[in-house]
């Protein structure tokens, strides 16, 4: 995974079709803030595993720091996923 100067894992959850993960996509590269990514829509494991970081929110952007969510949503805004993985 990759990791911060400092240490710290950062994961970006989010979806191909919401601007606010491009947005902070976008604003991780221009940081130089090495980070995975993982797209809940087409990934059902990164959806389980983000619901269960952010109790059940649905809202994407999300930005987890070693373990911890930091952010959910970019500037006061996100973008809904659909229903629970089968």
């Amino acid at each position: 995974m990759a990791e911060t100067p400092s240490g710290e894992r950062l994961e970006l959850f989010g979806t191909a079709s919401c601007p606010y993960t491009a947005e902070l996509r976008e604003q991780l590269l221009w940081d130089r803030s090495p980070f995975v990514e993982y797209d809940v829509e087409a990934d059902p494991e990164a959806l389980r595993r983000m619901l269960e970081l952010t109790g059940g929110r649905r809202t994407v952007p999300v930005l987890v720091e070693s373990g911890a969510v930091r952010q959910v949503g970019w500037h006061g805004r996100g973008c809904i996923v659909g229903p629970d993985p089968g």
